[in-house]
């Protein structure tokens, strides 16, 4: 039994160190967390007044939406993404139900799109971590991005942006 208990226990501990979604509840506090967090908050409000029409605001590049790693998305509640202001080619697609790419490593963009879209079904906002490859690297790291639900248009969705910690 108590052999069984530690197995189990071994495992637990495996799995949670492969897993996509890093399982804590938020970032370690820092000013870009927060600053995130403000961010979003401010996209938020910016997509209920004025829905899609904000979208191209959030794709300037150097504007407070779009710098550096820091960049808005947008996606409905069945994972379409619907603005991505760093990589537009990903608009339209969605990685909720797409097959994973064999050739990123530990990179699945089903868990964590999935994992935004049950964070604000279920809190309305919330952090998400997870492994990605920053901009100019070929090794992903860990990422975390801050996703709030919206009223985009009359359709529900969310509205989030992320960073890479130090």
């Amino acid at each position: 039994m108590k052999l069984s208990f530690v197995r189990l226990l071994l495992l637990g501990s495996l799995i949670s160190l492969t897993s996509p979604a890093i399982s804590a509840s938020a970032p370690p506090t820092s000013p870009e967390a927060k600053s995130i967090e403000a961010l979003v908050a401010k996209a938020a409000g910016e997509i209920e007044k004025k829905g899609k029409a904000t979208f191209p605001e959030f794709r300037k590049k150097g504007s407070e939406w779009l710098y550096g790693d820091t960049y808005i998305f947008v996606y409905t509640l069945d994972g379409t993404v619907i603005l991505n202001a760093a990589f537009p080619n990903a608009e339209g697609g969605n990685p909720a139900t797409s097959p994973a790419p064999t050739d990123r490593g530990p990179i699945n963009p089903q868990a964590y799109s999935k994992e935004f879209i049950e964070t604000v079904k279920t809190k309305g906002s919330g952090w998400v971590g997870y492994m990605y490859t920053r901009p100019g690297s070929t090794e992903p790291t860990q990422k975390w991005s801050f996703v709030k639900k919206v009223t985009i248009d009359g359709t529900q969705g969310l509205v989030g942006a992320g960073f890479y910690p130090k």
